[in-house]
């Protein structure tokens, strides 16, 4: 089962963790050190809704941007 919306197809997005240690230069400090970059994931935020569809009901995974903007019409 994936984590995709069935509208827009907004789905999950790999990253990094960024550390970034020190002062930065304009508050007076010596600069920003990045640090080790690490893996992380964002992962959108998927809702199972009941709607309309031809006459019938059906139950589709919508991410909260849609199911707000109103593409999507619940039960």
């Amino acid at each position: 089962m994936a984590r995709r919306c069935d509208i827009c197809g907004k789905g999950t997005v790999a990253g990094h963790n960024v550390p970034r240690k020190g002062l930065p230069k304009k508050k007076g400090g010596a600069g920003q050190h990045i640090g080790v970059k690490s893996k992380r994931v964002f992962k959108p935020n998927i809702v199972k809704v009941k709607t309309i569809n031809k006459g019938t009901t059906k139950t589709v995974k919508v991410c909260t941007r849609c199911l707000r903007s109103g593409k999507v019409v619940k039960l």
